[in-house]
Order: structure tokens, then sequence, then C-alpha cells
């Protein structure tokens, strides 16, 4: 096991990882930008560096100085959590050529995986269902029009290198397919610095589920179950639960040898997660790997009793794996939920700022990852999530309930939140008969609805 790791990020995960790591008796190593100065979680490390300004391109996604205070504090490891540089492939293999262990998988796997239209490709491969659509990268704009036209419209164009919705058009038609075409591109060209663009099948009214998997460097690979994503807005997810609602023990065994397949092809180690598309009818499409951890990792820690952050450290140290297949069991069902420091009521507009009040809930079930305090203010610079409350009991009539009782006593005051809405996402009754969809948000609390409302919270 490592002796000493340095943690390149900040919020809720940078403290997820400080935790985990002092409970394996590893030194950690936090850095931070002049916007995070005063983060709770620098008091927890055992040693902090300010890498820069609060723009992100200047400290977090800055590699020249986050290698330079990995040297300085000599780590043996860099822990990237997700975003910034977690799936930044030229970041990996600059680690490795300073002989510094980056906690994920190597370059040419994030390099492969990061390329969506490759991970396709891959997938194909592996006999793993895929969204019908083109088989690789698209050559231009008439090859598009060819591909939708075969397939039948709707259809989604989207980045080879994209993510978090962006990079992404629904074309109904011809003329939305031209138009959507070059502004997916241009929107990729300027967020990923690639336009390389592909093209799917639009599924109707899908259900987002997704697989955890695990890998050593021994060739040991598990899934861990699923969890369904399925309450996003614009393609950002809102609520994560596990078990889904629509997936039985028969097609949860079966998602998740496929998902292991997939990365079998890959060479894949480290945590990851393989995203699918599920129609009405059960059936489910391969869209991509998250070659990271995720946001909502909590879930499956809760119903499996398995901390993933600690697991990658031991897969990186290049320890076994050290449970196997057989041992996996789902327990009872856990529900997430996002706080973002957002108002709803002003199409989701960030509200960053002081926090005067910071009363959280607690009780039995009850998990809250969370940076932030009462005094504590909330940078302008980045994300606006600042919490992930979990919901963890017998089953899922249970978990919406100890969910609501936990919103109720949540208070935040000072910037506005989304605390309001998720009380009425899982109070809605599509919600409650587990019947909602991806676009469930977007129908039921669209940003002009009285229904989104957050204030009081």
């Amino acid at each position: 096991m490592f002796g000493r790791v340095l943690v390149a990020n900040r919020g809720e995960i940078a403290q997820r990882i400080i935790r985990a790591a002092r409970e394996l008796g590893v030194e950690t190593v936090a850095v931070y930008s002049e916007a995070d100065a005063d983060a709770l979680y620098l008091k927890q490390a055992d040693e902090t560096i300010c890498i820069g300004p609060a723009a992100g391109a200047k400290s977090y996604l800055n590699i020249p100085s986050i290698i330079s205070a990995a040297e300085i504090a000599d780590v043996d490891a860099i822990v990237p959590g997700y975003g910034f540089l977690a799936e930044n492939a030229h970041f990996a293999e600059v680690c490795r050529s300073c002989n510094i262990q980056f906690v994920g998988p190597d370059p040419e796997t994030i390099s492969s995986l990061g390329n969506k239209s490759r991970a396709r490709e891959m997938a194909m491969r592996a006999g793993v269902p895929v969204v019908p659509g083109s088989p690789g990268a698209l050559k231009d704009e008439e090859e598009a029009l060819k591909i939708a036209r075969e397939i039948g419209y709707p259809v989604m164009i989207k980045a080879s290198a994209g993510g978090g919705g962006r990079g992404m058009r629904l074309a109904r038609n011809d003329a939305s397919l031209t138009s959507g075409f070059h502004a997916a591109r241009a929107e990729a060209e300027a967020a990923f610095g690639d336009g390389t663009m592909y093209l799917e099948k639009f599924v109707e009214n899908p259900r987002h589920v997704e697989i955890q998997i695990l890998g050593d460097q021994h060739g040991n690979l598990v899934y861990l179950g699923e969890r369904d994503c399925s309450v996003q807005r614009r393609h950002q997810k809102v609520v994560e639960e596990s078990p889904s609602p629509s997936v039985s023990p028969a097609l949860r065994r079966e998602m998740g040898e496929a998902a292991l397949r997939i990365a079998r092809e890959a060479g894949y180690y480290n945590a990851g997660t393989v995203e699918f598309l599920m129609d009405r009818d059960k059936n489910y499409y391969f869209i991509e790997v998250n070659a990271r951890i995720q946001v909502e990792h909590t879930v499956t820690e809760m119903v499996t009793g398995v901390d993933l952050i600690q697991e990658q450290l031991r897969m990186a140290s290049g320890e076994h794996l050290s449970f196997t297949q057989d041992d996996v069991e789902l327990r009872g069902h856990c529900i997430e939920v996002r706080i973002n420091a957002e108002d709803p009521d002003r199409n989701f507009q960030p509200s960053p700022g002081r926090i005067e009040q910071f009363v959280a809930p607690g009780g039995p079930g009850i998990r809250l990852d969370s940076h932030v305090y009462a005094g504590y203010t909330i940078p302008p610079n980045y994300d606006s999530m600042i919490g992930k409350l979990l919901a963890h009991r017998a089953d899922r009539t249970r978990a919406i309930r100890t969910m609501l009782r936990a919103l109720d006593e949540f208070v935040i005051v000072g910037p506005k939140t989304t605390i309001g809405l998720a009380r009425k996402i899982l109070g809605h009754s599509e919600f409650l008969s587990g019947e909602h969809d991806t676009g469930f948000v977007e129908r039921f609390f669209s940003s002009n609805s009285a229904a989104v409302s957050s204030k009081g919270s």
C-alpha cells in the first residue's frame, strides 16, 4: 500500500478520498486553489499545498503545478477523483513518466474509452448491444444525413470526446440534423478540443442504468450491481438509486456480464462505470464507459458495503481485489440526492455565496457527503454541487420515506439550493411508482413550473 498520496481535486470528493486514505493508514497531501483556502477538508489532510488562483485552468487543471506539488511532497500516487483531470490520458501519462502512480486506468485505456465512437466499436466487438447508428466517427454532414435516413429519425448527434451533455444535439429531420451537426461540432471543439462526431438512434423515454465495475492489475474483474440515474436534467443526474426498480436479478446479471466483456476488451483495471440506456421493453444499449470513480459511487457503497475509494487505492498499489463476484450482494435500497447551490426558480442559475446556517440531517439510514459548513462561502468558480444526501433502508419505499424526512430536516440558509426540488421529485407519483424515465424532470419540473420552487430550503 502507498505511504503517501496527493489528492488532485476539491470539494466533497477530496474529503471522501482523505477519509478513505486515513483509514488505510495512508498520508494525504491536499492541493487547493486560492478560492478554496478555507475548505474544511484541508484541516483533515496531513499536508496542504496551494497550486494557483481560483480559475480551474490555473489550478486543478494545471498539470505542471500538480506534478510539482506531488514531487515536492514526495508522494507515491495521485488520486484524481472525478472531473478535472480524472479522465485526462495525458495527465495519466505524465504521472507515469514521473514514476508517480495514477490511481485509475492506464493512459491508453483512458484514451480509447474517452473517445465514444471507439468505445462503441469496442462494445460491438465484445458482443454488447449498442444503439443503432454510425459504426464509428462521422466523416462529414453528408454521411450523418445518409445514416440518419437509413436508421430513421429521431437521432442524437454526439461528440466522440463529449461529456456532461455538451456536444450533443437531438435531430428529428434533415434540417435539424444539418444545423445540429455543426452546432454540436463547434461546441465539442470549444469544450474538448476535438470536433469528431458520431450518430445514434434516439431512444425515446429511456431509463439510464449504469454498472459499477472494479478490476485489479492481475486480470480480476467484478461488477457491483447497477445504479438507476434516470432522474436527470439536461443530461445532468439529479437523483440516483440502487437497485434499479426496472432491473430484475436475471437482467442485472446479464448487464453485469456485458459490462465485464467491455472491460476485458479494453484491458480495464481500477474503478469504472459502464453506462446503458434501457427502453420500455427492457432492451439495453451501451452508451459509454466512465474511466474513473463516479459522483454517485456512494450509492453502490451503501448497498454492497464495499468502500470503492479504498479499493481504488488497493488496486492501484498492485494488490488483488479483496473479494470475488460471488461475494457481491446487494443489501436493501439506497437513494441519493445531489444538493446543488442553484436556484430552480431561475433556470437553475448557480447560487454561490456565504452559508449563514447549515443544519445537516441525521438518524438511521442517512449519510451526508458534503464539504460545506455554516460560515463557508461557496465560490463561483466551480461546479455547484455542495453535497450528496443518501438514504439506505431495507426497501425502496422505506428509503424514499427516510429521504423525505431527511430533506425536511436539512436547512441551508444563504444560497438557494435544490433541496425543495428534491422533495417534490421524490414525492411525485411517477417517481414513487418507479416508472420514471430520463424525461421525467423536464416534463414535470421545467424552469417555468411553480413546482420547482426552492423557497424555504
